[in-house]
């Protein structure tokens, strides 16, 4: 006799917030921790493809539904048994249980699979369901792309190209999981959080480095990516990169950045747009790059074109879906990865070689941006101010000549403590097309934050949707200090929002003047390199007279002079030069020091001093006194 599945239909659940989101997928991670996915390694990846169905699945229902409303066709991507409304929705024989297009009961291909005996679901996942996914992108006969898939189940394919199998290996767990994640539903999420898996991943991801466990990659906090697409503000008809793009959190935040500047009633045609023609990324690790695709695709961008492979030494793994990529881009958005070193295999491919990562994505960026194009980059301290490697100064150069460096922003050393890393940030913005004359700094490195209290956008002076905040609502930390300085009365906080348009001088900003800088370096080299090429000449007319002593056969004593005043003048030449390379590096040192803060001074006397110190150590004498006193009272009260 057949099986029967109890009925398993449970009332939707509303997620409201990213919050709730985390802590129910925090619940569907423990099934599958114990049910052999015990690292985050192995059950991230199962859970992407898995959440990832089932959001398709919702996505194509409401399309369709909308397709027949306007009396259109609708071409799912997936088609019966392969939909999860098939085989992996929760099955009920209720009158009102729903129903696929087809007329079944909504889990009837789970049913029959549990009907017919243990192992079956996997049986049917591993052989027919994965085997099918895989072969929307590439055919697994030849081995080449299918010419026949079209451009959402191209991604479909790349999503599930790393799924080999079900890792779950109980299929009551599997189960009790599918049911699980059958409860989020994307018309149960408030759309201002909509499905954020990028978000859940590096919380994920976050947890396992805090344990030193075999995560804990570098990802930019969404704050920190949201404050960075409000200054760049790009619009429809740019087109937005991140050449290292993780798990696509700066591209899905200008989608919802640009898609809101649409307007509640935008055009069909700016919406397809926006979401075929617009985003554009590179990622190289193979387990992030499904979960970047996913995310893009539930966020709503239906081609994210992310190119698969390494960014610097351009060694593709896959690139059918960067087909249509420009070669330059409007607006570039990213973190590169600082830190890492990199091989001689990527570095001949730049001008300015280096090992250091982040100085070669740097170069490439630079190629990459359009005339016009704006990027916004966070990078590391190291890179701002150090000049004693030729790449780094060069690389800066070519920056402040060929773009406009228009911000700089001095992020606190614990922005990225949450991510694992503690390593002081900046945020660069600039324009490509015209040289660098005056650089606006914006000072937030004495905002105190860390794991217990992340940056927020607030911290900017940005609210939700990119506008100025009041200073009411501004952090009370922010401001307190500026609110408790009797000569800022009646002035409102010079938050980096509302500083930002005029980008003019306060207590947190300041500017400096790159073509004063430029000349000041430039009438400090001119005496250097007239003395060096002095000497030069002088080197030349003593080689001359050398060359004539040795023809002559003159006397060892004359030889060994000249050759001498050879050797002191080259020496002159190479210190000359030294110092002239000093002198020119440090115009590239665009490390953020703020000329305006205000330092406490104490300004007591030695003897004011010593006096305190005896006031404190008395009122401690006077605590311990007390506490003795106490201690032998109780002593005398016991029996």
């Amino acid at each position: 006799m057949s099986k029967v599945a109890k009925n398993t239909k449970k009332p939707s659940k509303g997620i409201a917030s990213a919050q709730s989101l985390s802590a129910f997928v925090k619940s569907i991670c423990d099934v599958m921790r114990r049910s052999n996915c015990a690292s985050a390694l192995q059950y991230v990846p199962e859970l992407t493809w898995i959440l990832f169905l089932r959001i398709l699945d919702a996505q194509e229902t409401r399309e369709a539904e909308q397709a027949e409303a306007l009396g259109t066709t609708f071409t799912p991507a997936l088609r019966r048994p392969y939909r999860w409304k098939d085989w992996a929705a929760p099955w009920s024989d209720d009158t009102d249980h729903p129903k696929t297009p087809e007329g079944d009961a909504e889990g009837w291909k789970r049913q029959a699979l549990f009907a017919a005996g243990d192992g079956k679901l996997f049986e049917f996942i591993n052989r027919e369901l994965l085997p099918h996914l895989h072969g929307l992108d590439i055919d697994v006969r030849t081995g080449q792309p299918n010419p026949a898939a079209s451009a959402k189940q191209r991604i479909i394919g790349r999503i599930m190209t790393a799924v080999e199998r079900v890792r779950v290996d109980d299929e009551a767990n599997l189960r009790d999981i599918l049911d699980k994640v059958h409860e989020i539903s994307i018309d149960d999420i408030d759309d201002t959080h909509f499905f954020t898996l990028s978000q859940v991943y590096e919380d994920l991801l976050l947890k396992m480095g805090e344990k030193n466990s075999d995560g804990g990659q570098f990802f930019t906090p969404r704050e920190v990516i949201r404050a960075m697409v409000h200054t760049v503000n790009p619009s429809l008809g740019q087109t937005v990169y991140d050449p290292c793009c993780g798990t696509g959190g700066f591209l899905a935040v200008a989608y919802e950045h640009m898609a809101r500047g649409l307007g509640a009633s935008p055009a069909s045609t700016d919406i397809e747009r926006l979401k075929h023609k617009t985003f554009f990324g590179r990622e190289k690790e193979n387990l992030v790059l499904p979960i970047a695709l996913a995310n893009l695709v539930l966020h709503g961008i239906d081609q994210p074109n992310l190119w698969h492979g390494n960014a610097l030494t351009r060694r593709a793994t896959y690139d059918a879906l960067f087909k249509h990529a420009p070669a330059q881009f409007d607006v570039i958005l990213t973190n590169p990865p600082f830190g890492g070193k990199e091989g001689k295999d990527a570095q001949k491919q730049f001008a300015f070689e280096t090992s250091a990562t982040q100085v070669l994505f740097m170069q490439r960026m630079l190629a990459e941006l359009a005339t016009g194009g704006t990027c916004g980059v966070v990078l590391d301290e190291g890179l701002l101010f150090r000049t004693n490697e030729s790449a780094f100064v060069e690389t800066k150069r070519k920056l402040l000549d060929e773009c406009e460096l228009w911000a700089i922003v001095s992020l606190p050393g614990g922005v990225f403590s949450t991510a694992g890393a503690g390593v002081k940030t900046n945020l660069l913005f600039f324009t490509k097309g015209k040289r660098t004359e005056r650089v606006w700094y914006y000072d937030l490195s004495w905002v105190k934050v860390g794991k217990k209290m992340p940056m927020t956008l607030a911290h900017f002076g940005f609210g939700s949707n990119g506008e100025l905040l009041n200073d009411d609502d501004l952090p009370a930390a922010l401001i307190a200090d500026w609110r408790a300085d009797d000569s800022n009365a009646g002035m409102p906080f010079p938050s980096y929002a509302r500083m930002l348009s005029s980008r003019g001088a306060s207590r947190y900003s300041w500017s400096v003047d790159f073509a004063e800088r430029r000349a000041n370096a430039r009438e400090a080299l001119e005496p250097l390199r007239e003395n060096a090429d002095r000497e030069r000449a002088r080197i030349v007319d003593l080689k001359d007279e050398l060359k004539r002593l040795k023809k002559a056969k003159a006397p060892h004593a004359s030889i060994q002079a000249v050759e001498a005043q050879i050797g002191n003048a080259e020496k002159t030449v190479r210190e000359l030069e030294a110092e002239a390379a000093t002198i020119d590096a440090a115009v590239y040192d665009l490390k953020a020091i703020n000329p305006n803060v205000i330092a406490t001074v104490d300004e007591r006397t030695p003897d004011q001093i010593i006096s305190s110190i005896a006031e404190l150590g008395k009122t401690v004498t006077d605590a311990l006194a007390r506490l003795r006193t106490l201690l032998h009272e109780n002593e005398k009260q016991e029996p």
